[in-house]
């Protein structure tokens, strides 16, 4: 599986910015999709994850009702939307895809990674 994420850029707090992870090989096996983010200094952390079985999500509550992950199947995609952006949410966006988990907040759970994409938000 091969995972390339795009979208990323700088905002005003407040703005609005939508990230798009698209996968390639074997998609038909993902279980969960999911991205994280390392701000400088910090350990990567989870966002928000989307199961590929059941179309359920799941949050960090630090983005809970700000940010909306969703899955294309046109583009074989998944995006995140995210909305009300703040200082605190700059950081490079990574997703990723695991085989065995639908909807884990745990990196080490994931299998597959994309490169990254820089978000950051100006005060």
């Amino acid at each position: 599986v091969q995972l390339q994420a795009s979208g990323g850029g700088s905002v005003q707090a407040g703005g609005s910015l939508t990230l798009s992870c698209v996968t390639s090989g074997r998609t038909f096996s993902r279980t969960g999709m999911a991205w994280f983010r390392q701000a400088p200094g910090k350990e990567r952390a989870f966002v928000a994850s989307f199961s590929m079985i059941g179309n359920h999500t799941t949050y960090a509550d630090s983005v809970k009702g700000r940010f909306t992950i969703s899955k294309d199947n046109a583009k074989n995609s998944i995006s995140l939307q995210m909305t009300s952006l703040k200082p605190e949410d700059t950081a490079v966006y990574y997703c990723a895809a695991s085989m065995l988990f639908e909807m884990s907040r745990a990196s080490r759970d994931y299998e597959y990674w994309g490169q990254g994409t820089q978000v950051t938000v100006s005060s």
